[in-house]
């Protein structure tokens, strides 16, 4: 038999393989990353309705690439959007009623200020774990103003508990952000998920006031 050929030592590089379809910047990938710079200079600069202008411009390009919208569409999580809906309709419901303002006034009137403290943190968690945490911050802060102007707590203490308590909750599969995170968790099972969760998130607006309070509002800092 023919003997087998010595190796020479060199070794084969393979090209470089073409960037993936998936990567490619395509038309209607462009149009639609331009479509969200117009919609944050639109709600930014010219302060126009940031839901008119979005639907707007999805309808502009579901018109232009009408296949590519449809796939889109079919990918989003419609029980996620509803809850979303759902509970920001009801947190309003409960604002425009005076439900919160009536809460915080309440706790603002016990007298003692250290216990009105920690029950406006957890009011801000607990709502907070439902609803947009910048808008329960600009509801509770100016609740805390008549017994933060008797000097007994800090100011800087109480607003960054309040701060805390009302962002630390984020991961409640009811907020906006736990319910986004939700949706967009790939390969999992969201029943089990969507538990876990709300577990975690109820042992944070469990925890995370009283603790904050200890740290930041009992020792008078600010």
């Amino acid at each position: 038999p023919a003997p087998a050929p010595a190796a020479t030592g060199t070794t084969t590089v393979a090209p470089p393989s073409e960037t993936p379809a998936a990567a490619r910047l395509t038309p209607a990938r462009i149009a639609t990353l331009t479509a969200l710079v117009a919609l944050v200079v639109a709600v930014l600069a010219f302060d126009l309705d940031a839901g008119l202008t979005a639907i707007t411009l999805a309808v502009v390009l579901s018109t232009l690439w009408p296949e590519d919208s449809r796939t889109a569409v079919g990918q989003i999580a419609w029980s996620t959007v509803l809850l979303i809906c759902g509970v920001l309709t009801y947190v309003g419901v409960l604002d425009e009623m005076g439900t919160i303002t009536w809460a915080g006034e309440g706790v603002g009137d016990i007298g003692v200020p250290l216990l009105a403290a920690v029950l406006l943190c957890y009011i801000g968690a607990i709502i907070s774990a439902f609803a947009s945490s910048v808008g329960i911050m600009g509801a509770l802060i100016p609740l805390a103003v008549p017994f933060l102007a008797q000097g007994e707590i800090g100011a800087v203490g109480m607003v960054a508990a309040l701060a805390v308590s009302a962002t630390v909750v984020d991961v409640s599969p009811f907020s906006t952000n736990g319910a986004l995170v939700l949706a967009a968790a790939p390969d999992v099972d969201r029943e089990r998920f969507f538990r876990q969760l709300m577990v975690y998130g109820g042992i944070v607006v469990a925890v995370v006031p009283a603790v904050v309070w200890l740290v930041l509002v009992v020792p008078g800092i600010g």
